[in-house]
């Protein structure tokens, strides 16, 4: 019991900075913004990462088309390299550094929005969708750690969790998604609760 209870105590520990650091938080908000406003304009938000970082990806895709607090219209959230064909035929014959760019330069258009989840900020593949949305003026926004790694200096908005531990970071990671679909939500569709 401890053991568990030390753990909870860092985990809180790094929300807590999160709370204390008034550039991370207004980053967070632009973020928030930037992507309820390609919302409105029927855009796209596209998510990518590996592992933990694509099961992320996955749940906060399904609180975009689902629902997070309330039955409401569904919302255009697309995680790439979710299609088991695209990815290993990608992977095979182009490599594994090019299976969210490739996707992403198929479908995202203009004024969309990629969210690149990625503990460490230097997983390649992620770094390549993000070069693809840039040249195609796709927002980009990362969920990054470990001081941010590459991807820091890429993105949009870069939103470094203060932590080197990859379980903390990806505990904030998916607070730092509902977040966003709790605003969205409300912004978008509080009045219909």
């Amino acid at each position: 019991m401890e053991n568990f209870k030390n753990y909870l105590l860092k985990s809180i520990e790094v929300k807590r900075k999160i709370l204390e650091d008034e550039n991370l938080l207004s980053l967070i908000n632009k973020a928030a913004d930037i992507i309820l406003n390609a919302f409105k304009k029927e855009k796209i938000l596209f998510l990518c990462g590996n592992g933990g970082s694509f099961s992320d990806a996955c749940h906060l895709a399904a609180e975009f088309t689902g629902k997070f607090f309330f039955d409401r219209k569904p919302l255009k959230a697309i995680v790439l390299g979710a299609n088991p064909s695209h990815t290993t035929a990608v992977g095979n014959d182009y490599g594994f550094d090019q299976i969210f760019s490739r996707e992403l330069e198929a479908l995202g258009e203009e004024g969309d929005v990629l969210i690149g989840i990625s503990t460490s900020g230097n997983s390649l593949n992620v770094i390549n969708a993000i070069k693809i949305a840039k040249r195609k003026n796709i927002k980009t926004i990362a969920f990054l750690g470990k001081g941010g790694g590459k991807l820091r200096d890429l993105v949009d908005i870069p939103i470094v969790v203060p932590s080197n531990l990859t379980p903390h970071i990806q505990e904030v990671h998916i607070t730092l998604g509902h977040f966003i679909c709790y605003y969205i939500e409300e912004k978008l569709f509080g009045a219909e609760k």
